[in-house]
């Protein structure tokens, strides 16, 4: 894996609006329908019928595993995913530098759960005074406007 991207030095660290945040997470929802998709084809063969118990226990974690690794290596990467790129936005820490590999693992961690939580997480912007999702809260990380 190359090394993370240098920090934003010369772009002032403006934190993203609202909405092309949620634009960002409709679209990235489309894609992890492709990414489940060839996650699938992959495993559904070796597992079989997913239908319940320990088999969809398992299916279900995989999954989250190859979002996880999806996201984390993404974040890490660049700072974008490509919902991210295409709604010009970036992820960095409070000070402007790139996510090291545990907060990546927990904002995605956080994330996962709020989202679990009926989108309690997500839906923490509505009522945060920067409009801040819980996890990056938490996490202290900003979804910033980058520049294209």
């Amino acid at each position: 894996m190359s090394t993370p991207e240098a920090p934003l030095q010369d772009a002032p660290l403006q934190i993203a609006q609202l909405w092309p945040r949620f634009g960002a997470f409709v679209y990235e929802s489309v894609l992890l329908f492709g990414v489940s998709f060839i996650a699938s084809w992959v495993v559904v063969p070796l597992l079989g019928d997913a239908a319940g118990g320990a088999t969809l226990a398992a299916y279900r974690g995989y999954l989250l595993a190859v979002f996880g690794i999806y996201f984390i290596y993404c974040w890490r990467l660049s700072g974008q995913t490509l919902a991210m790129k295409t709604w010009g936005l970036r992820l960095r820490r409070a000070d402007g530098q790139p996510l090291t590999l545990p907060v990546a693992v927990g904002r995605y961690v956080l994330a996962v759960a709020g989202l679990l939580c009926i989108g309690a997480g997500f839906l923490w912007a509505l009522v945060d005074r920067d409009r801040q999702f819980l996890h990056d809260r938490l996490m202290g990380t900003r979804i910033l406007r980058a520049p294209f």
